[in-house]
């Protein structure tokens, strides 16, 4: 697996021509750039028609990529504020500036999230939102090291050792955020007037009720 700059990682992905992987507060990450999400396809031998995460910086980020009432955008606050930055997934009605190919539900729908992570967090406010998937062959279990990464995915791209203490040395602890946990995230979908659990992961939301 090439390790590159902080630099060049995010330059060969901005401009859509190389997959690459980082860590996140779950399990490690392979990303695109959202209009060549099909290299993420190939790559993991994965079926069309299964949904990938547009994965972004922040909660801000969030409202360019979805498409709703007032109303159902108060409801989904509640939710994103109280989890976000975080192991949390929605699933949300897409706006017009997600790709076809990144859509569910007959292209209406897509899965959205801000990871807790230092390195995530600075690759992404350098490349805007990304596809994203776990970093594993289709039906295999999340990979969880650079080293399993590296044997599966031999031309993704990964941060040098280097790069990576330069983000460290950029951001200070208290906004760090939280180390890679090996869980998949929680994933949620909106259903107009509540949420449907559609994989239980590291955020627990059964004692919660966010509904009209």
């Amino acid at each position: 697996m090439p390790q590159v700059s902080f630099d060049e990682l995010t330059t060969q992905v901005s401009f859509g021509s190389h997959l690459a992987s980082f860590p996140t507060d779950t399990v490690p990450a392979l990303a695109a750039h959202p209009q060549q999400a099909a290299l993420i396809f190939t790559a993991k031998q994965r079926s069309f028609d299964k949904p990938l995460i547009l994965m972004v910086a922040t909660v801000t980020d969030i409202w360019d990529y979805v498409d709703g009432t007032e109303a159902e955008r108060q409801q989904w606050e509640l939710v994103v504020n109280q989890h976000l930055p975080g192991a949390l997934t929605l699933v949300l009605p897409a706006s017009d500036r997600v790709p076809a190919i990144m859509r569910s539900q007959n292209l209406s729908t897509i899965g959205i999230r801000v990871p807790n992570h230092a390195i995530a967090q600075a690759i992404l406010a350098q490349t805007g939102a990304l596809a994203t998937t776990s970093a594993n062959l289709s039906g295999q279990a999340p990979l969880q090291t650079m080293t399993d990464i590296e044997a599966q995915f031999p031309a993704v791209l990964t941060l040098s050792p280097d790069a990576i203490q330069q983000i460290a040395a950029m951001r200070p602890p208290t906004v760090s955020g939280s180390p890679s946990s090996g869980v998949p995230s929680t994933v949620i979908r909106w259903h107009g007037t509540g949420w449907e659990i559609l994989r239980q992961g590291s955020v627990d939301l059964h004692s919660r009720t966010y509904k009209d």
